[in-house]
């Protein structure tokens, strides 16, 4: 006697099948409520910051400022691969009307906060930028430089390999 099995109607009814498998992020931080006190601590080890809220303030005001100069799917991305607090600042920045140098960048930071230096400014705004590659992923990272004008990679940790620029040597 042999036995025959048949699907069940009611399984196959409830089990969903993915056709298209949805896309996976490296770091999903947005249900994370410890996702934005853990970029503060990485800031603050960073910069070598002595309190907690100095590194959550110069955290806001880089974050504000990367904000306005980074644009289209890549700052979409970079909300959606940070900390909601940290995305609410990235997110909420007008795009600039210019393309700042890094140099005038961190001008720019320094103008925001009391008291700052371009030296310190630097400091400051690497000290933030160089956490972000392994919480959002170095790929995101890459499209971000992308847009940038040259010199931005150093903020971020990374080596500059943009080209030199054409001088006349003689």
């Amino acid at each position: 006697m042999s036995v025959t099995t048949v699907p069940s109607v009611t399984t196959a009814l409830t089990t969903p099948k993915t056709l298209i498998p949805a896309p996976q992020r490296n770091h999903d931080t947005r249900g994370d409520d410890n996702a934005w006190t853990r970029l503060i601590e990485a800031v603050r080890e960073s910069g070598q910051y002595t309190t907690r809220s100095e590194a959550e303030r110069v955290t806001r005001i880089v974050l504000s400022a990367l904000g306005g100069h980074v644009i289209g799917d890549e700052r979409v991305d970079l909300a959606r691969a940070l900390p909601e607090e940290a995305a609410r600042v990235v997110a909420s920045q007008i795009p600039a009307t210019r393309r700042l140098t890094a140099a005038e960048f961190v001008d720019s930071v320094a103008a925001r906060i009391e008291g700052a230096t371009p030296a310190t400014a630097r400091w400051d705004v690497s000290s933030v930028l160089s956490v972000l590659p392994p919480l959002v992923g170095d790929d995101l990272i890459t499209r971000i430089l992308a847009q940038l004008p040259a010199g931005y990679a150093l903020l971020f940790g990374r080596v500059d390999l943009s080209p030199a620029s054409q001088s006349s040597v003689s």
